[in-house]
């Protein structure tokens, strides 16, 4: 293992950017829940352990036209626990790596938690693939207006598991919901999204033309949702980018990538290390 960190350490340091990719994985050391298989979601949700509803049917927009105080305890509550987290070292430690860089970095990631940005990464150089928690939109929805979610607040009663207060729309008085791609989601607003899209590209044409180097760092990205994983893959081939692929289950990588099977934290600090 030592080995591997000294080869990410090196593809580190001679890299002109960072492409940061990160899923679920990443957030785990900082104490958030692993949505990982069932038992991981009911562990954590135990009231819906009782109804055996799994999470790719709970993170559905059905639940706020049929039962919205039960839609808003599950996303109130996530809401609530993103805000009272507090990112692990593992992030500063790749933002204090990233701002070294001559074409900086960009973040790609598929969680809605925030905690890049309360981190201290540039708000203009994060993709928030499936939207951000942070942010509200119409579940009907009435518009294309997205909102901040700062002012609301969710109270829950977690043995009822109902939210006792409701966020609605205030251009036309429906239901609010996370402004987050769910599963079968028709209504998700997604222009947020695409103008940070729009931002990635742009940064990454710019490192085309200047034939910048470019370093990979994917955490905590598995298979169960792959969209990082093959965003990763897409742009270590097309870009002739190097990969270094962090996943203490799923480490399994392309040829010519490296594969470190450790979690987030123990494998930045491990990086760094050989960095320093």
């Amino acid at each position: 293992m030592n080995d591997l960190y000294r080869k990410a350490a090196k593809i580190i340091s001679e890299a002109d950017a960072l492409l940061i990719t990160a899923g679920a994985g990443m957030g785990v050391d900082s104490g958030l829940p692993d949505f990982r298989g069932p038992e991981g979601f009911w562990k954590a949700y135990p009231p819906l352990a009782k109804f055996r509803i799994r999470f790719e049917e709970m993170a559905n927009p059905k639940w706020f036209d049929t039962n919205p105080k039960m839609a808003w305890a599950f996303y109130g509550h996530r809401l609530n626990l993103y805000r009272n987290t507090k990112p692990h070292k593992g992030y500063e430690i790749l933002l204090k790596i990233a701002n070294t860089k001559p074409f900086k970095y960009f973040i790609f990631t598929s969680n809605v938690d925030g905690h890049f940005q309360k981190a201290g990464f540039d708000e203009n150089r994060i993709v928030e693939i499936h939207g951000s928690i942070h942010y509200m939109q119409c579940s009907e929805p009435c518009s294309e207006k997205i909102w901040k979610a700062d002012n609301i607040k969710i109270y829950i009663n977690m043995e009822k598991f109902e939210a006792e207060t409701l966020p609605k729309c205030p251009h036309c008085g429906a239901i609010a919901r996370p402004n987050i791609l769910m599963f079968g989601d028709w209504k998700w607003i997604h222009y947020r999204t695409q103008e940070q899209e729009n931002r990635l590209y742009t940064w990454l044409n710019k490192l085309e033309n200047q034939n910048a180097k470019i370093a990979i760092i994917e955490i905590g990205a598995g298979t169960a949702v792959p969209t990082v994983r093959h965003f990763s893959e897409n742009i270590f081939r097309t870009f002739n980018a190097d990969l270094i692929r962090i996943n203490p289950r799923e480490s399994f990588a392309p040829y010519g990538a490296i594969s470190i099977s450790e979690n987030a934290l123990t494998a930045l600090i491990e990086i760094n290390k050989n960095l320093q």
